[in-house]
């Protein structure tokens, strides 16, 4: 198959049928893991672990917690749009104005 000039410059994850059978793949690829799950001899050591798919639960919920927390420290972290360029401003020599008679 040929490609024209404009396609060559395309990247992988420009063409949103490569996007599209990735997370198709991601999708199967998590299925099978959590059914697994129900199939293969676990050595459990809490309580916890007995439940179905508990590292599935577990790994989303702290994803979830992540964001969450990140949302919070926004709050305390969170700086001006105009914060670097107040800095600049005060550091920047200033520029005498000539004037001209």
């Amino acid at each position: 198959m040929i490609r024209s000039q404009k396609d060559s410059s395309k990247g992988f994850f420009d063409h949103p049928e490569n996007i599209t059978r990735l997370l198709r793949g991601f999708y199967v690829l998590c299925i099978v893991l959590v059914a697994m799950d129900f199939f293969v001899h676990r050595h459990i050591y809490t309580e916890l672990e007995k439940i179905p798919a508990f590292y599935a639960i577990f790994g989303f919920l702290a994803c979830v917690l992540l964001v969450l927390l990140a949302k919070v420290l926004r709050i305390f972290l969170m700086r001006s749009e105009q914060y670097y360029q107040d800095q600049d401003d005060e550091t920047a020599p200033k520029e005498k104005a000539h004037h001209v008679d």
